[in-house]
């Protein structure tokens, strides 16, 4: 029995020691263990969800620590845009001498002076395009642009569009740096984005925030859609780049709701794919191309004790222009458009996005319900005539 004993008490002496030394070797060498068990053929058992099947955002698994790298490839195509121009103005020309001022006051003059709008740009093209705002460059004599690197360029309109608020220039300068188009990551609600450009004149300005929301119609009227950012956006914003986290264009700053609003962080981008395609059709033309029906609709009321949701499918004519394309196709106010060509409309906003997106001259089947039995018409289109924007441009 004393020897059985013994020989327990000298198995756990030798275990305990295996044990110590075990506890060392992984202190002072923590792969050891991996490497021994990889050597005979096992393999290390992975903690529950720490397997590499886990989603990752873009490549990543968290967010960056530093936006830096992002700024440097956006930054450089950043300009400033100083736009000029003569302003008139009536006054009152004062005599000189005080016998004729007392007798006669003053006679009325006409002033000018010269007026500066600063604001932003971005380039787009090696070619020398520029985008942004119409509203900064508007009834301008001379347009002068300051890039990232010093230089500064005379700019040249090649047209404007009302409706995006979106203006296209034209500089001559030698390898011109290029922002990248965000075409293989669309902006997402709750993206990080950042503006880039020239608040109040300080050049080279970088703000952060999210995106709040996508698809915003600023205009009953206008079928284009616009991002809406909480990113601080100021006075000379305006044209500047709205860039995701690896520093491509997702849109071009253009208002902001400001504190005379009771308001604080709404801001408002032009998306890049409708930037780009307002860049193409001014390139190509001069002017933006948009088709129109020649009707206004709104959204279909439903009555409240209807059960159906408050708002249904499709568009209401609420108006029909006297002589337009749907007025000579029969189309009536109050009827329900349903389906334009061979797509279903979602309500007001979708019709004019699908409406604007066809070539005037082209035919379309438009069918819907008239007092509730279902008709169909085959509309011409029209070019869509020039709209005055409603919204106040502020950025």
């Amino acid at each position: 029995m004393k020897q059985a004993v013994g020989t327990l008490a000298f198995i756990a002496r030798f275990v305990v020691l295996g044990l110590a030394v075990a506890f060392v070797i992984s202190l002072l060498w923590p792969g050891v263990g991996d490497r021994l068990r990889a050597g005979v053929g096992l393999h290390s058992a992975q903690a529950p969800g720490s397997g590499t099947s886990a989603p990752t955002i873009r490549g990543r698994s968290s967010g960056p620590v530093s936006y830096a790298d992002a700024v440097a490839r956006a930054a450089p195509s950043v300009v400033n845009i100083y736009a000029n121009k003569m302003v008139t103005e009536q006054g009152v020309q004062m005599y000189s001498d005080p016998v004729l001022q007392r007798l006669f006051g003053g006679r009325p003059a006409i002033y000018k002076r010269r007026e500066q709008s600063l604001g932003s740009g971005v380039i787009v093209s090696s070619q020398g395009y520029v985008l942004t705002n119409n509203h900064v460059i508007a009834k301008a004599d001379d347009i002068q642009v300051l890039l990232y690197d010093g230089r500064v360029a005379k700019a040249q309109l090649v047209g404007a569009d009302a409706e995006t608020d979106l203006a296209v220039l034209k500089i001559d300068v030698s390898s011109p740096p290029v922002i990248p188009f965000a075409d293989e990551h669309p902006a997402r609600t709750g993206d990080v984005v950042l503006a880039i450009g020239n608040p109040l004149g300080l050049n080279q300005t970088v703000t952060m925030g999210i995106i709040s929301a996508i698809g915003r119609q600023l205009s009953s009227s206008s079928p284009e859609d616009f991002i809406q950012t909480d990113a601080a956006i100021n006075l000379g914003n305006s044209g500047g780049a709205l860039v995701n986290t690896d520093g491509e264009l997702v849109g071009i700053n253009t208002l902001l709701i400001g504190k005379a609003a009771n308001a604080e962080g709404i801001s408002f981008a032009i998306p890049a794919s409708s930037a780009r395609k307002v860049l193409e059709q001014i390139i190509d033309s001069g002017h933006v191309v948009r088709g129109w029906l020649g009707v206004d609709y709104t959204f279909v009321p439903v009555a409240a004790d209807s059960g159906l949701p408050a708002a249904a499918r499709g568009a209401q004519v609420s108006d029909v222009y006297p002589g337009g394309p749907a007025a000579q196709a029969g189309i009536q106010p109050h009827d329900i458009l349903l389906r334009i060509g061979k797509d279903d409309i979602v309500d007001a906003a979708d019709l004019r996005r699908r409406e604007a997106a066809l070539p005037p001259g082209s035919k379309v089947e438009v069918s819907g319900l008239r007092n509730g039995t279902p008709f169909h018409a085959e509309v011409t289109l029209a070019q869509r005539p020039p709209l005055t924007p409603t919204a106040s441009l502020d950025g």
